[in-house]
């Protein structure tokens, strides 16, 4: 695995809609730019290969780093593969949606649901979206959420931007009633 980069990204947010929050609400994103495995091969019918040399190690760099960037445990969790422009989104889903990739973080973080993701191709300094919902029970409301990330110099068009994002909470000040109270 060819990693150019790592950068991380902790947002506290102590305000929110003009009133304090009780506890300040904490989310971090830990993003590798890494080579894309399959960049220059033209359409590559067996993934396989380049997902086991890759989707394992890539989870164990991430899963750890995020959470000690959050410096609490975490309650919501996502991620996200944004690949360059000389890639397939199928490269990135390949590197992220395995076990191999996401049991590291749901192990780390305690988790049982899915990781919500958002895979997409663009440029270097693309802004994506993380979407992060509930480390245990993807209907809990109050975690529903989303981070934007950015990477100045990535991906380059060889290149995927592998992310793992978390938050010790729900969203600040979030008023929408449970789910089971809708008829």
């Amino acid at each position: 695995m060819s990693v150019r980069k790592i950068v991380t990204v902790v947002e506290e947010i102590h305000t929110e809609g003009g009133r304090a929050v009780a506890q300040p609400a904490r989310v971090a994103v830990v993003a590798a730019v890494v080579a894309n495995p399959w960049a220059g091969q033209g359409f590559v019918e067996d993934l396989a290969p380049g997902i086991e040399a890759h989707a394992s190690d890539l989870g164990a760099l991430l899963a750890p780093a995020v959470l000690d960037a959050l410096g609490a445990p975490a309650e919501a969790y996502g991620k996200a593969a944004i690949v360059g422009l000389g890639g397939e989104i199928e490269h990135g889903s390949a590197l992220i949606h395995t076990l191999k990739f996401g049991d590291h973080f749901r192990k780390a973080a305690n988790a049982t649901t899915l990781l919500p993701a958002v895979e997409k191709r663009g440029p270097a300094g693309v802004v994506f979206d993380i979407p992060l919902k509930h480390i245990t029970d993807a209907t809990i409301r109050s975690h529903h959420q989303s981070f934007e990330v950015r990477v100045s110099d990535a991906p380059h068009p060889d290149e995927i931007v592998i992310a793992l994002a978390a938050a010790a909470q729900g969203r600040p000040q979030q008023r929408l009633a449970p789910l089971t109270t809708e008829q």
